[in-house]
Parts: structure tokens; sequence; C-alpha cells
């Protein structure tokens, strides 16, 4: 993969590539706060057909997973869009702003499901 020197001048895509690693780095440590704040149950899934309690309980290790998912949609859409802006560079930044919704997305979500433990 050759990093042409077009991408790393370019502005935008270097504020897209701040946000994300900003938002992915925020998201892991307030992840890794609130499980370390508070014990208890972590609630891994809502299921409307249960009836009285429809949360269904998981394991820390399915949070955890939330961190993983983070890196890997970071350096997916890193690697996207280095491959994608020797193309055309509107769709580099598609990629990554793209990215950033689903890392920010990703916060909300993990932040949902350990508000609620």
């Amino acid at each position: 993969m050759k990093l042409s020197n077009k991408y790393l001048h370019d502005r935008l895509i270097l504020i897209l590539l701040t946000v994300n690693s900003f938002f992915t780095l925020l998201g892991s440590a307030l992840i890794l706060l609130r499980l370390s704040s508070s014990t208890g149950v972590i609630w891994s899934a809502y299921r409307s057909n249960l009836g009285i309690s429809p949360y269904t309980p998981g394991k820390t290790v399915d949070i955890l997973g939330f961190i993983l998912f983070l890196i890997v949609i970071f350096g997916m859409n890193t690697v996207l869009s280095v491959k994608v802006y020797q193309h055309h560079r509107n769709y580099a930044v598609a990629v990554l702003g793209l990215g950033t919704l689903l890392i920010f997305m990703t916060i909300i979500i993990s932040n949902a499901l350990l508000v609620l433990r």
C-alpha cells in the first residue's frame, strides 16, 4: 500500500483521521472507565418477545468487543480511504466521514448498554 504525499497533505483527510482517532480513543476510555467503576450484570441484548424480563445478561467480554470493534473500524476506514484516494478524493472523504459516524454510533450504543446495568 503506497501512501502518497497528496494524501498526507490533504487537510480535510487529516482532520477526519484526527477526529476518528480521537473518538476511537475516547470511546475506548469511556468503555473501560465505565466497566471499572461499577460491578454487576451487563445487559447485552433486548428481546421484546421475552415478556417481563426482556433484557438478556452478558459478560464483560461482550462489552470489550466494542473496543475491538472501534479499533477495527478505525483501521479499516484508514486503509480503505488510502486505497480509494488514488482514484477519487471525495470517495476517500466519504469513507472517513461514514467511519466517524459509525464510531460515534458505537460509543452511543455501548454507553446505552452500560447505563442499564
